[in-house]
């Protein structure tokens, strides 16, 4: 019987993982895959989240945070014009083929019982839990699900029904290398989707070149990133002298609701919960603060001070409150940027003009 079970090993997952095993919670930490891996992901973690990540990395992988490549700048390429805000403090560009085994080998460290190409296939009870795991079964006093929101756990009806898609939006990523990256984290939007490009390091080869490109795309735009490259001329320009580093990684479907962080006596963290727009730059922050909140609530629970039910309310009114907002905001840009060519051009014209409001809004979605 552990004091909690965690579904899903990455930033969210081992968040709340190491924050509940340095409180001195038992915990076991579930993941159906295993390490190193690429996943689809724009790899920016935003200052507000820094200190976090340096907290919850052991000692001997603080240095993957020392390293990173740093982002002081953003740029925005859309309808022939380019608008420049100032990330301040600068964000941080860090790889997740190498964020992911630091934080796994972090909660490790932590005491975490840390089991890789673990799936777990079902989850009963409302505390205790009985999770229905490949190989073993698994009891545990709590359940912080943190494994997507498109995981075999949402499709198969665990946690929610299925959703229909009437839209078909897919992410697509991969590593290229240019000749001189630009140090700032660019945006290209074209009708039905956006690319992101920044530079970005792995372990010890600082100063590669390398350039990580991630996309957004409807299904019927594009389905590849040469596609995605096609569709904003800019991009086109840009991208036409870059040599490929790795295979590209896909996901889909990519769908947007507003967020759900618990069902019944589950608190769910980063995807799980809800899947914010990627051109904000907050999917990484938002997991690594998810799951840390979601652990930080069950503290009293783990000293026999509150109830489950109890730990889960504490939850969802510190998710409510500190971070439901990003996700208002961040549809809210998205609307704006779906305007209308006629209603669209002089909106950019101003934030063009106007830096500080710009930055007031990349504020907004913090």
């Amino acid at each position: 019987m552990y004091d909690l079970a965690v579904i899903g090993a990455g930033p969210a997952g081992c968040s709340a993982a190491i924050t509940a095993a340095r409180q001195g919670a038992r915990v076991v930490l579930l993941e159906k895959g295993d390490f190193p891996r690429q996943k689809v992901c724009g790899e920016f973690v935003s200052p507000e989240s820094l200190a976090l990540l340096s907290r919850l990395l052991s000692p001997a992988h603080r240095s993957l945070l020392d390293s990173a490549v740093r982002i002081r700048n953003a740029q925005i390429f859309l309808d022939g014009r380019t608008i420049r805000t100032k990330i301040e403090p600068a964000a941080a560009s860090i790889a997740r083929f190498d964020l992911d085994v630091a934080l796994w080998q972090s909660a490790k460290e932590a005491g975490v019982d840390a089991r890789a190409k673990s799936l777990v296939a079902k989850v009963e009870g409302g505390g205790p839990f009985e999770l229905h795991c490949i190989p073993d079964a698994i009891r545990a006093h709590a359940v912080v699900h943190a494994s997507g929101r498109w995981s075999n756990l949402n499709q198969n009806g665990v946690f929610a029904a299925k959703e229909a898609v009437k839209d078909k939006w897919i992410g697509v990523k991969a590593h290229y290398k240019e000749h001189e990256p630009s140090p700032t984290v660019d945006l290209y939007f074209f009708e039905g989707g956006y690319c992101g490009v920044q530079p970005v390091d792995l372990a010890d080869t600082a100063g590669s070149r390398r350039v990580n490109v991630s996309a957004m795309v409807r299904a019927q735009v594009a389905t590849t990133l040469p596609q995605v490259f096609a569709c904003n001329l800019a991009l086109q320009k840009r991208s036409a002298a870059w040599q490929p580093l790795t295979e590209a990684v896909t996901t889909s479907p990519l769908i947007f609701r507003r967020p759900e962080c618990t069902t019944g006596n589950i608190m769910h963290a980063g995807d799980a919960a809800g899947f914010v727009d990627p051109f904000v730059g907050d999917g990484i922050s938002l997991a690594l603060r998810s799951g840390a909140m979601a652990a930080e609530s069950l503290s009293a629970f783990f000293t026999g001070k509150i109830k489950i039910e109890n730990a889960v309310a504490s939850y969802r009114a510190s998710y409510e409150a500190n971070l439901a907002a990003i996700f208002r905001h961040s549809s809210q840009l998205r609307r704006l940027l779906r305007l209308p060519l006629h209603l669209r051009k002089p909106l950019l014209y101003v934030l063009s003009k106007t830096p500080s409001l710009t930055e007031w809004m990349v504020r907004s979605t913090r």
